[in-house]
């Protein structure tokens, strides 16, 4: 499936544009650096949708190895799990309607690319990404363990946070896609844990509505480092399964 470059309109276009600088007014205080960094690795302008084919892919590929792989939409675990195993990441490539602005049942090319597809060019979070789907295939059955990783997959890669510099930054892609959220994670009052394997493992999440809390990295290397936790305490959990 390739994306439909060609079909956009300037409706379609200027729906980005707005977006794009919507977030670009916020983001530069309080997004983390290779994320903002990102943005100018991988060719993203306002005025335009990026053109996976001709510029973001040749880009990604140079800079990690990785590819934005078009999908229709929301796509079953097994699929989802074995493109981020090989590099490729899965994006909708349509984009919302003006009533759509702030409220979306599920992500479209904007939260997809512009959410996620800069940190990307960040080497160990794509190894990241790459290792922790090796994992879930590994438990591709397991229902249970499946749905502890979905929790740790939206802690960090939707809705992560980090220190860089003594400063609380944002990285998940459900954050920096999201001009309400993006404000809202950075008071005071909401509560910001460390990063914690088990406790992430353990903590439900909800789709419609702020998180009550987010889990804070030091650094991506330390992210890439947990899957090997990760891995442990899941075939621990299955084994103790398997002998009951």
């Amino acid at each position: 499936m390739n994306q439909p470059y060609h079909s956009y309109t300037p409706a379609d276009h200027g729906m980005w544009q707005r977006l794009f600088e919507r977030q670009m007014e916020i983001l530069p205080h309080i997004a983390s650096e290779a994320y903002l960094s990102g943005v100018d690795k991988v060719g993203f302008v306002a005025d335009h949708i990026p053109n996976f084919d001709e510029d973001t892919n040749p880009r990604l590929r140079k800079l990690t190895g990785w590819e934005v792989y078009v999908v229709p939409g929301l796509i079953p675990h097994q699929e989802f799990y074995q493109h981020l195993a090989n590099r490729q990441f899965p994006a909708s490539t349509w984009l919302r309607k003006p009533e759509q602005l702030d409220y979306l049942e599920e992500p479209d090319m904007f939260h997809d690319t512009f959410g996620h597809v800069p940190l990307l060019s960040n080497q160990a979070f794509c190894d990241f990404m790459a290792d922790l789907s090796k994992v879930a295939l590994r438990f591709i059955d397991d229902e249970v363990a499946l749905q502890r990783l979905s929790r740790l997959y939206w802690y960090t890669v939707e809705f992560g946070m980090i220190r860089e510099n003594g400063q609380l930054k944002i990285y998940g892609g459900g954050i920096i896609s999201s001009p309400g959220e993006s404000k809202y994670c950075m008071r005071n009052d909401v509560p910001k844990l460390d990063f914690s394997v088990s406790e992430l493992l353990d903590t439900p999440y909800h789709i419609d509505r702020y998180q009550k809390h987010y889990f804070v990295i030091d650094s991506y290397s330390q992210l890439y480092g947990s899957v090997a936790e990760i891995g442990q305490i899941l075939e621990r959990e299955a084994t103790k399964t398997a002998v009951h």
